[in-house]
C-alpha cells in the first residue's frame, strides 16, 4: 500500500517558509510516485533473481530493501544545496529520493545483476559511481547506479529516478557499522578509527574475493 507521508511533520519543521510547497496534495503524489517507482524497480531484480535460480540453481541476490527518502530529509537535502523548494526542483535535482539496495553474494554477482537491469530497454542509465573499481578513501565498497525507469498511471507514464546500491553482504556489514561509528559524538582518536575501518574495509574485500574464488572450485561444471 501507498505510504502516507506526514506533511504535518515537514511544516512544522519548515516554521515560516511552509509557502515553499505548492500544496501537500502535489507532494504527496510526488512521493506516491517515487515509491511505485522503487517497486518497479524491486520487482525487475526479483524476476532476474527467480531467472538466476533457475539457470544456475543458486540465487545470486540474498536480499533487496526498498526505502524513500523522508520529508525531513528531502528538505534537509535541498536547503544544503540551496535549491528551491519546489516539487520541479526536487524532481530535477535529488536522484535518491527512491532507493533501492540489493545485497549479492559475490563482487561478480553485482555486475552480473547490474548488467542485466541497465540491459532492460525500459531502463534509462543516467549516471554510475563505481566505489568497488574506485572505492572511497574511507573504504566504502558498492555499485551505484542511477536510472529512471517509467511508472504508469492513470492518465500518463512517467519516468521516475531511483538510485539503486549494489553490495556484497561483507559490504553491507562493513557499511552499517561505519555509519554507525561516524555519527557517534565525543569519539576519541577519531584518525585512528577512521585507520582501522578502512584496515577492515580492505580485509572484507580480500575475504570476499577469496570466498568467490572458493565458490569457483565447488561449483558443478555441466
Amino acid at each position: 500500500m501507498p505510504t502516507e507521508y506526514n506533511i504535518a511533520e515537514l511544516v512544522q519543521k519548515l516554521g515560516n517558509n511552509k509557502e515553499i510547497f505548492e500544496s501537500a496534495k502535489e507532494f504527496q503524489d510526488m512521493m506516491m510516485r517515487y515509491e511505485c517507482a522503487a517497486m518497479e524497480i524491486e520487482t525487475k531484480i526479483k524476476i532476474l533473481n527467480e531467472e538466476f535460480s533457475l539457470r544456475t540453481q543458486r540465487n545470486p541476490i540474498e536480499s533487496i530493501k526498498s526505502r524513500i527518502k523522508s520529508p525531513a530529509s528531502i528538505y534537509e537535502k535541498m536547503s544544503r544545496k540551496g535549491y528551491d523548494m519546489t516539487i520541479e526542483a526536487m524532481e530535477q535535482h535529488l536522484s535518491d529520493i527512491a532507493g533501492v539496495r540489493v545485497i549479492c553474494s559475490f563482487p561478480e554477482d553485482i555486475y552480473a545483476v547490474a548488467r542485466l537491469i541497465t540491459e532492460q530497454d525500459d531502463i534509462i542509465i543516467l549516471e554510475i559511481k563505481d566505489y568497488i573499481a574506485k572505492p572511497k578513501e574511507n573504504g566504502y565498497r558498492s555499485l551505484h547506479l542511477i536510472v529512471a525507469v517509467p511508472i504508469f498511471l492513470a492518465n500518463e507514464k512517467r519516468n521516475m529516478k531511483v538510485e539503486i546500491q549494489f553490495r556484497t553482504i561483507a559490504m553491507d556489514f562493513w557499511a552499517s557499522l561505519e555509519h554507525k561509528v561516524k555519527y557517534k559524538k565525543n569519539v576519541e582518536n577519531p584518525e585512528e578509527i577512521a585507520r582501522e575501518l578502512k584496515e577492515c574495509a580492505d580485509i572484507i574485500t580480500s575475504v570476499d574475493y577469496r570466498m568467490q574464488e572458493i565458490e569457483h572450485k565447488t561449483s558443478v561444471i555441466e
